[in-house]
């Protein structure tokens, strides 16, 4: 039998349509919300998981699952309250790095349908990507755990369509570790980002010797060179936009007009575009 838990997300799913999220629309539809393997890629949860929420088989989500539901529902303040308290769960207070995306910034990804957008938390974890990100990028929502972040996923060596040369590398590891240097220090008893932190010092040479070196700053706008399989080489200008309010970083990616860059960017959100048809 549904529970409270189970009959809210089924509303709220109801409530969002395919276009709101910026999934496309077509083919034959039961109801005008999004489905459950449409809500399962937003939120980067498995299609049986959100089926046992709503069924009732499954009752108690962890906070991170809650948290990327509501971001993927695209709930207001009070609703994503209600929604912890639904899962008897408390909402992340101050001392947490902070995951949730306000109605006005996914008011401006809602505008950039055309850019390869994605948002991630002060630590670095992937919260949102738009179709756009997805197909220059590679679907990420089959990422889950420490794969959605962006620190583990470079000192572990897992294969990225961004190519660096050995300088570009060197740098941008430095800027990643300065970045999560600061965040630790504003957020010193993020448990989630502790582990994080203890794990990459264990497991990457590279990370700990950076960190060992105390490094401290930020990210910094670049370009990037990007493998795409269809499309080939394309190097784009990569800013990082910073919400200082939530802590949020809104990763742009362009390219000059008229360039061959911005050709290929626009034949890739014609091929984006159709794959996630396809895989509908």
């Amino acid at each position: 039998m549904a529970t409270e838990l189970g009959q809210a997300l089924r509303r709220w799913r109801d409530r969002v349509s395919p276009d709101a999220a910026g999934l496309p629309s077509g083919g034959h539809r039961r109801a005008a919300g999004l489905r459950r393997e449409e809500l399962a890629m937003l939120a980067g949860i498995s299609v049986d998981y959100i089926t046992r929420l709503e069924q009732g088989r499954a009752v108690n989500p962890s906070a991170q699952v809650v948290e990327a539901l509501a971001r993927a529902l695209r709930l207001s303040g009070d609703e994503r309250a209600y929604l912890f308290g639904l899962a008897e769960l408390v909402p992340p207070g101050p001392d947490v790095v902070p995951g949730y995306i306000t109605p006005s910034v996914q008011r401006l990804l809602d505008r950039l349908v055309d850019t390869p957008v994605g948002v991630t938390d002060a630590a670095m974890n992937l919260l949102l990507a738009n179709p756009m990100y997805a197909a220059l990028m590679g679907d990420p929502s089959r990422l889950r755990g420490p794969e959605r972040n962006g620190a583990w996923r470079n000192f572990m060596g897992v294969p990225s369509r961004v190519r660096h040369t050995p300088e570009e590398r060197r740098s941008f590891e430095a800027g990643m570790v300065a970045e999560l240097r600061s965040t630790a220090a504003r957020y010193p008893a993020d448990r989630q980002l502790l582990h994080l932190v203890a794990e990459l010092r264990a497991r990457s040479p590279r990370f700990a010797e950076l960190w060992e070196a105390g490094v401290v700053g930020r990210l910094q706008a670049s370009r990037k060179t990007i493998d795409h399989p269809q499309v080939g080489l394309l190097t784009l200008d990569c800013d990082l936009l910073r919400v200082e309010e939530n802590d949020l970083h809104i990763l742009v990616y362009s390219a000059e007009p008229g360039t061959e860059a911005a050709q290929k960017l626009e034949l890739l959100s014609v091929l984006g575009t159709q794959n996630l048809i396809d895989q509908g």
